[in-house]
């Protein structure tokens, strides 16, 4: 294989994987960037001739490394199972990995065709300090709606308990669900009052958490040698079964339009995390389109509120927590993000 820009990007994501703790993932993904075959590179076919931001945009090492990670939790392919942490030898991975996917292409292919859906729980904690500053600006219960939700884990962010060191603590003590994230900046506004009047979300293709193989899926996309991110994971899927959490399938901005409209005596908040990008042009042009348009309804009894944390456009750094807030449609930068949610450079 010598397709550059799939080539570059293998090598882009394998840095980022080092960067964000993954030394496993990092391994694999050098190990696959210096040795694609045609076989492996046909994975990709569906992407070829794209450019590196639009691979990179679409995540698709992380398709990549999320098939091989659900065949090898499936047990299907035993010595894929086996190279997987907690083994460590990324040569020994690269080998199981190659033998996989000449046995199991079309299988892998098919994971890969639909977008990441990671719901990583932890960027509740940064998202959290934006619906905090959204209550002390309104004064108004929060009526939350989440685009891209996936399985809905976020959902129940006002239920988790929050720890941001110095910079202060928030939720139930008792929460079964602890997140933690370092904090930089001013404090954030955590004694705001803060009630949540209702949830709602939608996704293309929801999890249904209920069904072990999609609850797998999800698994899939986390990495594999980060305990931690699977503790959370686990904790968060018990209380989301607990609490009876859905997701309606829908796409987000016919859902937006036909869900956002400004409602007396709530402030409506419209949020997502890591999901823009995933969007064709169309989408995005209709869902700002909606948003702005229930903005022009809002009013001091009725405001909306757009919460999102997302990428700068056209590039896969900094991750931007932001907020427009109608009636006025001001919208500023509040902090700069971990995308996994570990930091929280706060600007407030």
């Amino acid at each position: 294989m010598t397709d550059e820009p799939l080539i570059r990007m293998l090598k882009a994501q394998a840095g980022v994987c080092a960067a964000f703790g993954s030394a496993f993932y990092a391994g694999l993904l050098e190990r696959a960037a210096a040795d694609l075959t045609d076989e492996a590179g046909a994975l990709f076919a569906p992407w070829q001739g794209q450019t590196y931001e639009a691979l990179f945009g679409a995540a698709v090492a992380l398709r990549f490394l999320g098939a091989l990670h659900d065949l090898a939790l499936s047990g299907d392919d035993p010595d894929l199972a086996a190279a997987f942490p907690p083994a460590s030898d990324a040569d020994a991975a690269w080998r199981a990995a190659k033998a996989a996917i000449a046995a199991q292409a079309p299988r892998l292919a098919a994971f890969m065709a639909h977008e990441p859906q990671t719901n990583e729980v932890r960027r509740s904690a940064c998202l959290l300090p934006g619906f905090l500053t959204i209550a002390a600006a309104t004064g108004l219960p929060l009526a939350c709606l989440e685009l891209g939700a996936s399985a809905g884990l976020n959902q129940l962010w006002s239920r988790y308990r929050y720890d941001y060191g110095p910079a202060g603590a928030w939720g139930d003590p008792a929460s079964p669900l602890r997140l933690e994230a370092d904090w930089t900046g001013p404090p954030p506004p955590l004694t705001a009052p803060l009630q949540v009047a209702s949830h709602a979300a939608c996704d293309r293709k929801p999890i249904d958490l209920r069904d072990p193989l999609q609850r797998r899926r999800l698994r899939a996309y986390l990495w594999p040698d980060q305990t931690e991110r699977l503790e959370r994971f686990d904790a968060a899927v018990a209380m989301a079964l607990a609490a009876g959490v859905t997701v309606e399938a829908a796409d987000a901005a016919d859902w937006a339009k036909a869900r956002a409209a400004p409602r007396e005596g709530l402030a409506t908040v419209v949020y997502h995390s890591i999901f823009w990008q995933y969007l064709p042009a169309q989408t995005q042009a209709d869902l700002r389109a909606a948003i702005a348009s229930h903005g022009e309804a809002a009013a001091s009894a009725a405001p909306l509120a757009w919460l999102r944390m997302e990428p700068v456009e056209g590039a896969p750094v900094p991750i931007e927590l932001r907020l427009t807030l109608w009636p006025g449609g001001e919208d500023r930068r509040l902090a700069i993000v971990q995308a996994h949610g570990a930091t929280v450079a706060w600007e407030g």
